[in-house]
């Protein structure tokens, strides 16, 4: 077993346990009204673009989602939460070194040991999710699954979802798939770009990522027999037919198990939650770099942080 599969497989228990630290964790969290930014690069991005979309549909306050390297440093906020697993990417220690004394800056972070530690106000740390991998997968979900807990979402439930995800059969063989585009709405979106970055990391695999409504304003275009359309969260109407129209295969976990235009996997069961989902992108996207001789833990030209000279 890899790395990054032992890693994927752990994820239940770590949100588990990032729950609790919600709770403790509280005072250096985003207050309801705070007007709240969240940076991060890469897939701490998107995690950061999940939580901010949920985070203003909750009617906790306007949130906005930056890469470390695009924050507007002119625009006010109550508040900047930086997500980073290994806390010593360049952008983003660089980001809150320069906001010190400027806004109030909170890091959710891997290592507490790192140098954001230092540069951040305040430090919510994460060790028991970090990861020996270079594919991120366990600490940037958990650090969601945390600021969802502050959020007042039903982490057991959701704890229990990836239970079944870790253990549930793939939705379609990736044997039969050429290409893969993954398509969200609101909060889902971050996850659909970072199921499709995991499917470029792990396996140097062609895969795409849209808003749901977007999806047909152009990218259907590709669409065909031996490529897959993957859709998290709630379905635009007509848009499995139209799927289906252009010949791939289709799949949405959220309406009835997974369903395939190629197949029917898991008939009438229980929804997952779209995180729980994202735990099986994540297995979809090992599994490719298998079938194509690749090893998930040597992924091509990544490191497992990026610091820049």
């Amino acid at each position: 077993m890899s790395y990054v599969d032992a890693e994927i497989a752990s994820q239940p228990d770590c949100w588990r346990e990032a729950a609790r630290l919600a709770a403790t964790a509280t005072e250096h969290l985003p207050r309801p009204g705070e007007r709240v930014a969240v940076v991060g690069c890469g897939t701490s991005w998107f995690m950061a673009m999940a939580y901010a979309a949920r985070r203003e549909h909750a009617g906790q306050g306007e949130t906005d989602a930056f890469q470390a390297s695009e924050f507007p440093v002119a625009r006010r906020y109550d508040r900047v939460v930086a997500i980073t697993r290994s806390g010593t990417t360049t952008e983003v220690t660089d980001l809150l070194a320069g906001l010190r004394g400027v806004l109030p800056t909170t890091v959710l972070v891997g290592d507490p040991t790192s140098p954001a530690v230092e540069v951040a106000d305040a430090t919510v740390p994460l060790p028991f999710a970090d990861e020996r991998s270079v594919v991120q997968t366990r600490f940037a979900t958990t650090a969601l699954a945390l600021l969802r807990a502050h959020l007042g979402d039903n982490i057991g439930a959701l704890s229990a979802d990836a239970e079944v995800a870790v253990r549930a059969p793939l939705p379609i063989d990736p044997a039969r798939i050429e290409q893969v585009t993954f398509l969200g709405r609101g909060w889902t979106v971050g996850l659909a770009h970072e199921a499709a970055l995991k499917c470029r990391e792990a396996a140097t695999f062609w895969a795409e990522a849209y808003p749901a409504m977007d999806y047909r304003h152009g990218p259907i275009s590709i669409a065909a027999p031996g490529r897959l359309v993957w859709a998290f969260g709630d379905l635009p109407d007509g848009l499995a037919e139209d799927v289906a129209a252009t010949g791939a295969a289709f799949v949405h976990s959220r309406t009835h198990g997974c369903r395939s235009v190629i197949g029917n996997w898991a008939a009438g069961r229980t929804p997952l939650d779209p995180m729980a989902d994202l735990i099986l992108a994540q297995r979809f996207a090992v599994t490719v770099a298998a079938t194509r001789g690749l090893d998930p833990d040597a992924p091509r030209h990544l490191s497992r942080s990026v610091v820049l000279a």
